[in-house]
């Protein structure tokens, strides 16, 4: 009976190395807690975050339906392809890195420039491979492919106008000029 109480367990909290954590007990539900708590939930609800989504959504059905048509025949698909796959994986990846605030930490990227050059950038470069997914169209004319072409030259027209937008907000909010007069003023 003296050996008792060392033998029982008076753990009242998780910690890391408890044994609820180790055998899956709510482990998934802490996960999730910790993932939400890290995510910026405040963009998500932005119109930059619904313009990345649709860049992103719209990009990737641009390069898929380049990618599924035999794109070789017209030579200025190559470099559509190319300037849709490059913008949709560095779109994602700014995406996520807004979404769960790598801003906040890497303190020495000047963020807003940052994101001005990137949708600057997109903006004209999409702006060349539409230009060149619709003047290669017609290569596919009489072809089962001319509907895919047609298709991706759209979706192509959608995205560079969603990069220019997204140009337009990110110019905004370099300048500082984003919110509300009244509240952005500084007494004199």
């Amino acid at each position: 009976m003296a050996d008792f109480p060392s033998k029982v367990t008076t753990e009242t909290g998780t910690t890391p190395n408890s044994q609820s954590n180790q055998q899956g007990g709510n482990s998934l539900r802490g996960l999730a807690a910790n993932v939400t708590t890290r995510m910026d939930m405040s963009f998500i609800k932005s119109n930059p975050s619904v313009l990345m989504m649709a860049q992103i959504t719209g990009g990737l059905l641009h390069w898929a339906l380049i990618a599924s048509s035999p794109y070789m025949w017209a030579p200025a698909n190559g470099w559509v392809l190319f300037v849709a796959v490059t913008f949709w994986l560095l779109t994602t990846v700014l995406f996520s890195m807004i979404l769960f605030g790598a801003q906040r930490r890497l303190t020495a990227v000047p963020w807003p420039l940052t994101v001005l050059v990137y949708h600057g950038v997109a903006t004209f470069l999409y702006l060349t491979a539409f230009l060149a997914n619709a003047a290669s169209v017609q290569h596919f004319s009489s072809t089962y492919f001319f509907g895919n072409m047609a298709a991706a030259a759209f979706f192509a027209a959608v995205v560079t106008v969603a990069y220019g937008v997204s140009a337009f907000f990110s110019y905004l909010d370099w300048k500082g000029d984003g919110g509300n007069a009244a509240t952005s003023m500084v007494p004199t």
